[in-house]
């Protein structure tokens, strides 16, 4: 069984409500028809019942057991602009604005409907860039309790691969932090540990990343996950982590044992730390194109609530595996 079908599993097992707001995306609409076929969850759509019907129609799918909101018809609109406007109101929302907001912006409307409770999470980015998704989760929901800011990160899955959780690994930052700092590393590597415990059960054994394998090249660029690998250890002493570490050092035990001797993490990674969204987007886009790999993702670690990211290039089977994966982390909230 292939790890995204253990997660459609487990989501079957305590359905959650996820809401998908990008309606007039076709990917979006056949995979809100597959999600309900394979029971993965509730799904909650956005937009102009008709439109979406027609649209269905013509894609020739079956909606039935998908919720359609339009939000100006819903009935909880008044109660969603007065959530959204005290949520807002000591950064200058007013009443008015709040619902103009609500009537143009499906991902804010969205977002609102998870804050209420009337829905568990939300996934959205098949046409919307990153910031589009993050900014209402971040305004509305906050970040969650003890976590320093939120971070970016793709499940892949590489098929015949030895290395890893049998393939399996977690990649960070790749979506959201253009150059963290040492320390904001190190928070990352945290919350990607809780991320993969949550999502795929077993051990995190987290890599630091770099051009550099323990001195062997001199650069700033090395003294940053040199000082985040140091940062990890003082303030998050539970993990198994270890760096700087070049990417064959972390994950091939042969050269390990060469580069990294005596190293807790070297040749077993399955948590990869990226230095910066430069190296973090180019690796999980070379594994999944050249290694065929699937990716799931961005998704997003450290909102009070789950809001997943999506590629813009993503095909509609990934916003199943999302929303599966979503799902898995709203029964855990």
């Amino acid at each position: 069984m292939s790890y995204i079908d253990v997660i459609k599993d487990k989501a079957r097992m305590d359905k959650k409500t996820i809401v998908l707001p990008e309606t007039t995306d076709k990917r979006t609409l056949i995979a809100a028809s597959n999600i309900v076929q394979e029971g993965i969850a509730d799904i909650i759509m956005i937009g102009n019942e008709e439109k979406i019907m027609d649209g269905a129609t013509w894609l020739e799918i079956e909606l039935d057991g998908v919720t359609i909101i339009n939000p100006h018809t819903s009935e909880k609109l008044d109660s969603y602009v007065e959530l959204l406007y005290e949520t807002r109101k000591n950064k200058g929302m007013t009443p008015e604005k709040a619902r103009e907001i609500l009537l143009t912006d499906n991902l804010t409307f969205g977002v609102i409907m998870v804050k209420a409770n009337d829905a568990d999470g939300m996934v959205a980015g098949a046409c919307h860039a990153t910031a589009d998704t993050l900014r209402p989760a971040l305004q509305i929901l906050k970040t969650a309790p003890g976590v320093k800011l939120v971070s970016g990160f793709f499940l892949m899955c590489v098929p015949d691969c030895p290395y890893g959780e049998n393939g399996t690994f977690l990649f960070a930052d790749c979506g959201l932090n253009q150059d963290p700092t040492a320390e904001e590393l190190a928070a990352i590597a945290d919350t990607s540990a809780k991320s993969f415990k949550s999502l795929v059960g077993a051990k995190p054994i987290i890599a630091m990343l770099s051009h550099s394998t323990k001195g062997s090249a001199k650069h700033p660029l090395v003294d940053k996950v040199v000082e985040a690998t140091r940062i990890a250890h003082e303030q998050y002493p539970h993990l198994v982590l270890d760096g700087e570490l070049q990417t064959d050092a972390a994950l091939v035990p042969q050269v390990a044992k060469s580069k990294a001797p005596g190293s807790e993490v070297a040749g077993k990674a399955n948590v990869l730390i990226f230095p910066n969204l430069d190296c973090g987007n180019i690796g999980y886009k070379l594994v999944q194109r050249l290694g065929n790999a699937e990716a799931y993702g961005p998704m997003l670690q450290g909102i009070a609530r789950p809001v997943n990211d999506l590629s813009r290039g993503c095909s509609w089977q990934d916003i199943v595996g999302v929303v599966a994966l979503t799902a898995v982390q709203a029964q855990l909230v």
